[in-house]
Order: structure tokens, then C-alpha cells, then sequence
């Protein structure tokens, strides 16, 4: 067979031939393996300079031209390799992402106003997105801080001059964005945002339940905006030495509070919130932001006070959403609202995406590897429409796209390439 291929090669190797290959063949080795599955030997798992050996996989050592040659042969008849037995590399979630980016930007963004898709706390979650890309790809820097200053300057026109509105979560979500954004560019401004920001925060807390009103209203006590609070001071408190026990006070406080609230489902993840017209009674969907937000707060809180311990709870809600909160396939899946079809919940797996990389980072775990890995891995193969859009469900098929759906599947891809 390999004799086979090397007849297709003629001895030069041009453009035109690179241009033929898959987009997430990396050039980087002068000798490459190319992994074969051994039952269906057409399927190639991947073509790489790494080392991986399993009996499921056989290995031909080529010198990079063979390879090359072997690659276009096979590509030309070839299907996809299943999702359980694919390889993919992170400088190919860092490709695959830097794609989606340009998309977003290209659809979505409006400079002028500073938001994606007119919306308003989806805009923070993809400034939020683009930050995290910069971490994975220090080459995206300085067209990333464009669009920070873009919407740090004209996003407050459109809400009254202020990022404050009658939503605590929304203001939340623009803290850490703000948050995530300094740490990429050390540029203080940033940072005394989202101090200002944690202010009004404070306005909430006579929610009738317990925590902070999820909005001035006092209309909803809910999971999401306690977390945000969380993960807000604990951000802060790692951040703002001068006012470190300050913050840290804050989030101690929250965290005790929330963690021990009736809100932790028996799968260990998260309810919506709590009734404020019928006793407080736990109520509403488990939703993966529900997940996620709080898995971010306490890794930061974590390294706030210095105790490990603060990783079990969230450990433990980690496990309960990799279990509960996916599909047959272990594609990460919003259960409470499939098919997903609203820019709300289309934004919503991506937080949980990135804050498994924030805790597999503290304390790694195989689980959250596989569930980032292969729910990347099918958006890019199922859930991906001819132009480069993204749709809202990781598994695909792709529809109803969007800037939530586009960011959020983003979210997902970087948070592959963070754990890979």
C-alpha cells in the first residue's frame, strides 16, 4: 500500500498541494506519524510529529514529503475518523478558534457600538472569549485589544452611559469580562471597572431568600448572579492587593452562603434559583452556566486564601455536570432547553466549557478533558455550516446561528486547546 502512494510523488512539493491538505494538518516536524485505525484502515486519526501508541492504532514512520503525499491519497477517499478515537492537537483548537474568531468578528460585530449582535451581556461573554483566545494565542493580542478598547469606549452608549442596568447578572458578566481582559493587558482601567462595577453589586443583598436580587426590581432570587458575586470578589481579592481582605471577606461570606443553600441538586449541580412566592422552595432548569460560573469562583478563591479545600465543592459539581449535563456521546449538552434555540441558552455551555479549563487547570481531572475534546471536536465536524458559523448545539446539526451560539461553541474549542 505505501508503495502504492509513493507513486503519486513527484519530488516537489508546492502550494497547490498544501492547499489540498485538511485544515488541521500542522507542518511542523521533518518526520511525521501517520496513525491508522487498524480496523478500517482508511480512517486517518491523525498525521502528527507525537507519540501515541494503543493496540487500536497502527504507526508508519515517514519522512514528511511520503507523509504528505500519503495524507493527500487517503484524503481524496477517505470519511472522518470517529469522534472516539480522533487526535486533536492544540495548535488545531487554537486554528479552529482563530476561524470561528474571524466569523464572529466578520457577522456579528459592530464597532461603532461596541456589542455583538446589539446584545448586551452576550456582548461580554464574547469580549470574555476573545480574551481567552489571546491566551492561547499570544498572535491575536494586539487585533484582541482593538476590540476592547472599540467596546469599552462605544458598548456604554447604547445602556445609558454606564455598564449598570437593572440586571445584577448582566452587570456581572461585564466584571469578569473586564477582569479577564486586564489580565491580558495589564492596563488598569480595566480593572477599576469592574472594582466600580462590584459596587452596585452590593445594592442587591436583601433578597428575600438569601444572596442578591437577581435584579433591582426584586423580582427573582437566582443562582447565576450569587455566583457572578462570587467569582467577581474572588477574582478581585487576587487582583487588588490594598484591598485583598476586602474582597476575600466577600467572597468567603458568598461562598459558605451559597454552598449551603438547598440550590445543589441531587446530581450535584445547580438549580436556577429559588421561589420568592412560594416559600423559597428551590425551582428552575440546571443550566451549565449554573455550572460553570461557580467552578471559576472557587479555583480564584482558592488561590485568594490559599485553601485547597475550596476545590472539593467544586470538584463535586464538576463531576455532576460532566455526568448529567451531556448527550449519548459525551458531547456536552443544555438538557434543560434541547434544542437549543435562544440567544440566552445558546451562550450558556461555554461558560461551563471554559471554567473546566479554569479547574483543570487547579485540579486536573481525565473527565473534563474528554467532554472539552469531543464536544470541540463535533462542532467543528457536525456543528459547522459552510460559511464558518457555529450553531447552538455541540452535536450539531447546525442551525439557528448566532454571536451567543458562535462564541459559545468558541468558548468550548479554546477551552480544548487549554486542556490539550
Amino acid at each position: 500500500m505505501l508503495a502504492g502512494w509513493s507513486s503519486h510523488y513527484d519530488g516537489l512539493w508546492t502550494e497547490k498541494y498544501m492547499s489540498r491538505l485538511p485544515s488541521s494538518t500542522l507542518l511542523t516536524s521533518s518526520t511525521y506519524k501517520i496513525f491508522l485505525n487498524k480496523t478500517e484502515p482508511h480512517h486517518i486519526l491523525s498525521l502528527e510529529p507525537v507519540v501515541f501508541l494503543s493496540s487500536q492504532f497502527s504507526t508508519i514512520m515517514l519522512p514528511l514529503s511520503t507523509a504528505l503525499v500519503a495524507l493527500l491519497a487517503l484524503s481524496t477517499r477517505t470519511t472522518a475518523a470517529p469522534l472516539a478515537t480522533r487526535q486533536t492537537s492544540r495548535q488545531v483548537y487554537i486554528n479552529n478558534a482563530m476561524n470561528a474568531k474571524d466569523v464572529l468578528m466578520n457577522d456579528w460585530y459592530n464597532a461603532s457600538t461596541g456589542r455583538f449582535q446589539n446584545l448586551w451581556w452576550n456582548s461580554a461573554n464574547a469580549i470574555t472569549t476573545l480574551a481567552d483566545l489571546v491566551s492561547v494565542n499570544p498572535d491575536f493580542k494586539n487585533d484582541a485589544v482593538t476590540t476592547f478598547e472599540s467596546t469599552y469606549t462605544n458598548a456604554p452608549g447604547s445602556n445609558g452611559g454606564d455598564w449598570l442596568n437593572d440586571y445584577y447578572d448582566d452587570e456581572g458578566w461585564w466584571a469578569l469580562a473586564w477582569i479577564k481582559v486586564y489580565d491580558i493587558t495589564n492596563d488598569g482601567k480595566y480593572l477599576s471597572t469592574a472594582q466600580s462595577i462590584f459596587e452596585d453589586l452590593l445594592t442587591g443583598f436583601t433578597a428575600s431568600c438569601g444572596g442578591e436580587w437577581w435584579d433591582k426590581p426584586h423580582t427573582q432570587d437566582n443562582s447565576i448572579n450569587n455566583e457572578l458575586f462570587l467569582s467577581i470578589a474572588a477574582h478581585l481579592a487576587n487582583r487588588v492587593p490594598s484591598q485583598k481582605s476586602y474582597y476575600q471577606d466577600h467572597a468567603v461570606d458568598q461562598a459558605n452562603w451559597f454552598l449551603g443553600t438547598k440550590l445543589l441538586s441531587e446530581n450535584n449541580t445547580f438549580h436556577d434559583g429559588f421561589s420568592v412566592t412560594n416559600n423559597c422552595e428551590v425551582e428552575g432548569t440546571v443550566w451549565t452556566y449554573n455550572q460553570g460560573v461557580i467552578l471559576g469562583g472557587l479555583v480564584e478563591l482558592s488561590q485568594a486564601t490559599g485553601n485547597s479545600s475550596w476545590l472539593d465543592p467544586a470538584t463535586k459539581v464538576a463531576q455532576g455536570a460532566v455526568k448529567t449535563l451531556v448527550d449519548g456521546n459525551g458531547i456536552m449538552t443544555e438538557t434543560g432547553s434541547y434544542p437549543t434555540n435562544d440567544n440566552d441558552a445558546d451562550q450558556f455551555k461555554g461558560v461551563l466549557a471554559r471554567n473546566l479549563a479554569t479547574l483543570q487547570a487547579a485540579r486536573g481531572d481525565s473527565s473534563y478533558v474528554d467532554i472539552l475534546t469531543k464536544s470541540a471536536d463535533s462542532i467543528w465536524q457536525n456543528d459547522r455550516n459552510s460559511d464558518g458559523q457555529l450553531g447552538p448545539d455541540y452535536q450539531g446539526p447546525v442551525y439557528a446561528t448566532s454571536a451567543p451560539a458562535q462564541s459559545s461553541a468558541m468558548d468550548c474549542i479554546i477551552a480544548a486547546a487549554m486542556v490539550s
